[in-house]
């Protein structure tokens, strides 16, 4: 519907160049040649500019700084988006759990094994299993475990904390062994769990996995990480990696041309003009067909024609012979 935004007022000689201008500009953009003429025209000027346009000087750090902090700490998480995000996960759930595609058709069992192998192989997981193997808390952990597999309620008083003492430090004994024993085959120990999982799911279906998992799982890891995030984005220390993350960027790029920097990213002339030509006909067509291009056009360009310098001009054109008077 068009917009209840009055037009400047404009007649004459005015009126008819801005119905003109108009017309030209409406069908530009609804005939699909003529806007795939436009698009490649733009997209080619556009790139001839960023061939020469470093992205430092196309815009500086501390205005990507301000963007990056308005939408990771100062920008609103409450309102729709935490319920949008349930809705999303919930409905990705239910597919899940209606589905008959098997886990090994997701991931095939040499990719997994590659994968696996992969993060085995990281010196993240070896550091990771080292300090879970040299823990005190891990040792403590197998102590309790094994200590309660021997039931000494039922012995007397003492016998009973004799031999819950003596059963304590066998078990601390045998576990720091069996812990000093693998700490040279952790990456190993690591890779072959990773294969006995793979042994016992493959075959699974991908609902037998979201059958695991309720309405209720969903609404409680949705809430849990909104209110981990509300805190977390308050924090100095996110704005700080925020900043860090900015400044690597373009103490990387920041002399790069922004031409080069989108082959970078394998954003190329041709991806722009498909993705222009994918979405940009279907929604100019719409806008269209309720008026709203004719009504855009006329609502930004009627206030030239109504302007002093268009009048100046027009009065300049006029006593040069420019215009014809008859026409004026």
């Amino acid at each position: 519907m068009p917009s209840d935004t009055p037009e400047p007022a404009v007649d004459g000689l005015a009126a008819r160049l801005l119905d003109a201008q108009v017309v030209y500009f409406r069908q530009q953009l609804t005939d699909p040649a003529r806007f795939a003429a436009l698009v490649e025209s733009e997209i080619t000027a556009f790139l001839d500019v960023a061939d020469h346009l470093p992205l430092e000087e196309a815009v500086s750090r501390d205005l990507v700084k301000a963007v990056a902090h308005k939408y990771a700490v100062a920008f609103p998480v409450d309102g729709a988006i935490p319920g949008l995000v349930g809705a999303v996960a919930a409905r990705v759930a239910a597919y899940s759990g209606a589905d008959d595609t098997r886990l090994a058709d997701v991931l095939d069992r040499r990719r997994y094994d590659e994968l696996a192998a992969g993060v085995a192989d990281l010196g993240l997981s070896h550091r990771l299993l080292q300090r879970i193997l040299d823990s005190p808390a891990a040792e403590d952990a197998c102590v309790e475990a094994l200590a309660r597999t021997v039931d000494v309620s039922r012995l007397p008083g003492r016998v009973g904390v004799a031999v819950e003492s003596f059963v304590e430090r066998l078990a601390r004994t045998g576990t720091r062994r069996v812990l000093a024993a693998n700490r040279a085959q952790a990456d190993r120990l690591l890779l072959d769990a990773a294969q006995e999982v793979w042994l016992a799911g493959a075959d699974r279906r991908v609902r037998d996995v979201g059958e695991l998992i309720a309405d209720s799982d969903i609404e409680d890891a949705v809430v849990l990480v909104f209110e981990f995030w509300r805190t977390f984005r308050e924090s100095a220390y996110l704005q700080a990696i925020l900043d860090e993350g900015v400044d690597e960027v373009f103490d990387t790029y920041g002399d790069t041309a922004l031409s080069e920097l989108l082959d970078e990213l394998g954003v190329g002339r041709a991806d722009l003009v498909e993705e222009a030509m994918r979405f940009g006909p279907p929604v100019i067509t719409r806008l269209d067909a309720d008026g709203l291009v004719e009504d855009a056009l006329r609502r930004r360009l009627a206030p030239f024609y109504a302007s002093p310098e268009f009048l100046a001009a027009a009065r300049l054109a006029d006593r040069t012979g420019d215009v014809d008077r008859g026409e004026s």
